[in-house]
């Protein structure tokens, strides 16, 4: 069976960098792996919850991280579920811990999940992205590029 992973871009695009990972969903070129699905999920959360029922061997979080670096910075990490440090996955108006605890409440189970992050310059009330934010998008793109065939390469193995 080939392995599925789910591309979520989450984020408000009202509050400026927090539309970082829409803004880099909308820059993926298709992906040629059929079981490659990118979505757009900006503040919907339930909608990613009941998606995340379905089996995927991976999830791919396309997220703004706040105070973890300097602006226009990408990061790449896992997550600790039910951590105390969960606050680096704010998403504003839709957080991810929120979304994993749903999902364990409907009784799913959470996938492999990698977070493709960039630290932020500012969520004031505007639409677009700051400079620095702007600046990083292509290197988020190949951030996903790589952490996509990784885990193409290593959920096929299991």
């Amino acid at each position: 069976m080939t392995a599925r992973v789910l591309v979520a871009g989450i984020g408000n695009i009202f509050l400026g960098d927090d539309g970082f990972g829409p803004e880099v969903v909308r820059r993926l070129p298709r992906h040629p792996d059929t079981a490659v699905r990118v979505v757009d999920y900006g503040i919907r959360g339930m909608h990613l919850a009941y998606d995340l029922l379905d089996p995927w061997a991976a999830l791919v979080l396309i997220d703004a991280i706040p105070n973890h670096g300097v602006p226009g910075e990408i990061r790449i990490f896992a997550p600790e579920p039910n951590a105390s440090g969960a606050a680096q996955l704010d998403a504003h108006a839709m957080n991810p811990e929120a979304v994993f605890a749903s999902v364990r409440a409907l009784g799913g189970q959470l996938p492999r999940t990698v977070v493709v992050g960039c630290q932020i310059e500012s969520v004031d009330e505007r639409m677009g992205l700051s400079e620095p934010v702007e600046a990083a998008l292509d290197a988020a793109v190949a951030a996903v590029d790589r952490v996509l065939a990784e885990l193409l390469t290593t959920a096929g193995e299991e």
